[in-house]
């Protein structure tokens, strides 16, 4: 029965590090590869919820600039996240597409009823 034991406590083992230990290290890599990744221009959310702009890289600290001539100083492990680049989000939005005209059947732009087939 001692066997029997042992074989339920190597699989909760087993179970905590696939639920528990995994999941943390995956974060910790993805974290690492992030600051390992930011590059001058980068707009970044620090740990303490201050959003701005790198302006100069070094080894341990980064200058973010978070307003108009106003630049502060942070531990490279102290960024929390990077917004996606600009050139990215020009890319989603296609240049020349014009607005959609208001559907027929919409509310009117004129304050007047609205012009539904069915009465409401």
């Amino acid at each position: 029965m001692s066997s029997f034991g042992f074989l339920i406590l190597i699989v909760a083992f087993a179970f905590l590090w696939l639920v528990l230990v995994r999941p943390q290290r995956r974060r910790q890599t993805e974290q690492q590869k992030m600051l390992s990744d930011l590059h001058v221009g980068d707009e970044v959310l620090t740990a303490g919820g201050i959003y701005g702009t790198i302006t100069r890289l070094d080894e341990n600290e980064v200058t973010v600039e978070i307003a108009p001539d106003l630049r502060v100083r942070v531990a490279r492990r102290a960024i929390a996240g990077v917004s996606p680049r600009p050139e990215a989000a020009q890319e989603a939005d296609e240049p020349g597409e014009a607005e959609a005209p208001p559907e027929a059947g919409g509310e009117p732009t004129d304050g007047g009823p609205p012009n539904d087939e069915h009465p409401g």
